[in-house]
């Protein structure tokens, strides 16, 4: 990051950055996530999390708006890492559970690192008074969590054929 961080709030605008750069890259991700899925459920999961991304980064651009921060330009290396190992995941040579149980791994660290990034900034923008972006960013922050839980739920019937 070139800038300088003086103050709570120029945090807050490098952080929803980071996070509006994650989202751009988990939207090309998710697209090859659900082709090489090869359960049904799981395949489902990463196309409805995917409607669920675009409208995720509709809410960062709401709230940035309001709040009059340019949100454009970074670069998420973490997201760009995991990316990168859900890819490796994909290629991997393995059956179709444990390619998908790979798979949901490579999404549940994803979905890890988002629920990190927002429960930061909503707790930011609670402390800077902006109650409206964080009231927006909380719903993104939940359904990231239900996301989370999906992939967990089909993960306990994938992991078991993968033990096979």
């Amino acid at each position: 990051m070139a800038g300088k961080l003086k103050d709570l709030k120029d945090l807050l605008e490098h952080e929803m950055k980071d996070l509006y750069s994650a989202e751009q890259q988990i939207s090309k991700a998710l697209p090859k996530m659900a082709k090489s899925a090869r359960n049904n459920k799981l395949r489902t999961a990463f196309e409805d999390h995917l409607e669920e991304t675009r409208h995720q980064i509709e809410r960062l651009e709401k709230a940035a708006s309001q709040l009059k921060v340019n949100i454009k330009g970074e670069d998420c290396e973490a997201m760009k890492g995991l990316v990168k190992e859900g890819e490796e995941m994909m290629k991997e040579n393995a059956s179709d559970a444990v390619h998908d149980a790979g798979l949901i791994a490579s999404a549940q660290r994803i979905e890890h690192y988002e629920m990190a990034g927002y429960g930061t900034v909503i707790r930011y923008l609670q402390m800077l008074n902006e109650k409206d972006a964080a009231k927006l960013l909380s719903e993104t922050l939940d359904e990231e969590k239900e996301a989370d839980k999906k992939l967990t739920k089909i993960a306990e019937e994938v992991n078991a054929e993968a033990m096979a």
